[in-house]
Parts: C-alpha cells; sequence; structure tokens
C-alpha cells in the first residue's frame, strides 16, 4: 500500500512540476529579468541532469537483451541455440598473444599451429539496432605463421537428442571484416569410434550468411552419438580484424519425398 502511495505521490509532483515549467515557459516572454535569470540557471541545471538520463536510458534501451535465445528461425525447428558468448558477459573477456587450444568461455575454443602467437580473442557489446546477439566475438589476427586456424563451437547436449539422417543442421551468423577472407563451416558429429564431417563454404557476399548441412548424405549411426561441435576456419586471415557479431545453430527434419 506504501508502494502504491508513493508512485501517487511521485506522479502528482512530476504533473505540478511540469505545470510550473509549462507556465514559465509560456511566460518568458514578458517575465521580469531578474525572475527570468534565476529561472534559466534551474532550468539549466535541470536540463544537464535530463539530458543525461536519457543519453544513459538511450545508450541501455538500444542494447540487445542479456541471455537474448531470440533470433530468426525455421518454423520447423525442432531445436534452436545461440552459445553462451553471444549471450552474456564472460568472466574473462578476452585473450592476447592466444595460445592453440585456449577457450574463451566455456564453449568456444581457438586451434593454430603459429610458433609465435599475434592473435587476439575479445568478447565485445554489440550496440546495433540490429543486432539481436547482446555480444560479439572479435578476433585480430596480425602476422600470421600458421597453414591453420580454426574456432571449435561446442554444442549443448540437446543437438544430439533425437538427432536422424532426416535432418539439416543449419547455422547463421553475421559477420563483420576489415577486408575480404574465406570462412568455411565444418560440422563434426562423433558417433562411437566414428566421426562424421561435412564442410561448407560461408556465403559472405550475400545478406544472409546461411548454411545448412544434410545429414542424408552421412553414414550416422543415430543410436551412438556423443557429441557435436562446428569448426569455423579462416582461410588468409593474416593482417584482419574479424568480428562475429552473431552465432545461431538450428536443425529440422527435411521434407519427405
Amino acid at each position: 500500500m506504501s508502494g502504491d502511495k508513493q508512485r501517487w505521490l511521485d506522479r502528482t509532483l512530476h504533473a505540478a512540476s511540469l505545470r510550473g515549467w509549462t507556465r514559465a515557459a509560456d511566460a518568458a516572454a514578458d517575465t521580469d529579468l531578474t525572475v527570468l535569470r534565476r529561472q534559466r540557471a534551474k532550468a539549466r541545471a535541470l536540463k544537464h541532469q535530463v539530458d543525461k538520463l536519457i543519453y544513459t536510458a538511450d545508450s541501455r534501451l538500444a542494447l540487445p537483451i542479456l541471455g537474448n535465445q531470440t533470433f530468426p528461425r525455421p518454423i520447423d525447428a525442432d531445436w534452436a541455440w545461440r552459445p553462451q558468448l553471444w549471450c552474456g558477459p564472460l568472466p574473462v573477456k578476452g585473450i592476447s598473444s592466444v595460445p592453440t587450444k585456449s577457450m574463451l568461455g566455456d564453449e568456444v575454443t581457438l586451434f593454430h599451429d603459429c610458433a609465435q602467437s599475434e592473435l587476439t580473442l575479445r568478447q565485445l557489446r554489440n550496440t546495433r539496432e540490429a543486432d539481436l546477439a547482446a555480444f560479439g566475438l572479435r578476433m585480430d589476427v596480425f602476422q600470421f605463421d600458421g597453414s591453420y586456424l580454426s574456432l571449435a563451437i561446442d554444442m549443448p547436449e540437446e543437438a544430439c537428442r533425437g538427432l536422424t539422417r532426416k535432418h539439416l543442421m543449419r547455422v547463421e551468423t553475421i559477420v563483420e571484416m576489415e577486408k575480404p577472407l574465406e570462412i568455411f563451416a565444418r560440422l563434426n558429429i562423433k558417433h562411437g569410434p566414428n566421426t562424421e564431417q561435412i564442410v561448407r563454404e560461408l556465403p559472405l557476399h550475400e545478406e544472409d550468411i546461411v548454411v545448412e548441412f544434410d545429414l542424408a548424405y552421412t553414414k550416422l549411426n543415430e543410436k551412438r552419438l556423443e557429441k557435436i561441435w562446428m569448426d569455423l576456419i579462416f582461410e588468409g586471415p593474416q593482417m584482419n580484424q574479424v568480428i562475429l557479431r552473431d552465432l545461431t545453430f538450428s536443425r529440422r527434419k527435411r521434407a519427405e519425398l
């Protein structure tokens, strides 16, 4: 009850203050200069605080929501997921001179064979109106003396449950880069002693960067599924900055022929 009274009092005081400033603004052309000078000083002090609040509110309200798992997906998808790194703040925001097999968060691992690492990884906050993911991943590559560079994203156990050769696995991303390069997505599915692998090149020249993996072309043993992960393989990454603004996965069953 006290909360309702406080809210009523706040609304009443706000309305009274607004009416007072409205009257002062309407009468400003004829107000005594001494009074007008005092009103101007009060208005400037008030404006400074109001502008500060509006600026902070606009910045915060424009940011994607933490933990957001909302993203476009096929209407018949039976599983969809956005990895932790793109959803919420990590305890460790970044790594410099990144050694191979370094992890950022619990699901993303960097692999390379450089003799001397001149790589950095950093989680950054997305701020664009178009972004649905709260965070992105920035990778800076300077001199690169290795033969391969890849990011491995481990998928949760739910990705394996109910998975069949009738499924299409879909990956969608938003990529920014300083200069053109090629990125390949390799889907890995471990079943028993074997691992199925399917490779697709990301269509970076298209507006929507989406690829699908048809499991019908694998020898998947549906009864022995153990683990699924995705490798993003970067070709010619030297002296480049790559930002993955978003990365999402989903799966759906192929239409029966």
